[in-house]
């Protein structure tokens, strides 16, 4: 899986935020705004990567035992599949 061409992560005052560009300002409305454990997967996610990748990223992290890391990536990977923001 893989965050879609048209979108980057920008940090603004403290906040990691998306933004659209070009075409995809229509497409996405809105403001998401990640936390930094967020800003890391799709960091990861701008490039091809797994879902077992991501966990790993988490686990190597943060100070959390693995079905927590898999709950959490689960979640922002369906947050993101939600707002159409990735190619699988």
């Amino acid at each position: 899986m893989k965050i879609k061409e048209g979108f980057m992560l920008r940090e603004v005052a403290g906040q990691w935020i998306v933004v659209p560009l070009g075409e995809r300002v229509v497409e996405f409305s809105g403001i998401m705004t990640l936390s930094e454990s967020g800003a890391e997967l799709w960091r990861k996610m701008e490039q091809s990567t797994t879902q077992k990748e991501l966990i790993d990223t988490i686990l190597s992290e943060y100070n959390v035992d693995e079905e927590t890391a898999k709950e959490d990536v689960l979640e922002f990977v369906n947050k993101l599949k939600d707002k159409n923001l990735i190619e699988e």
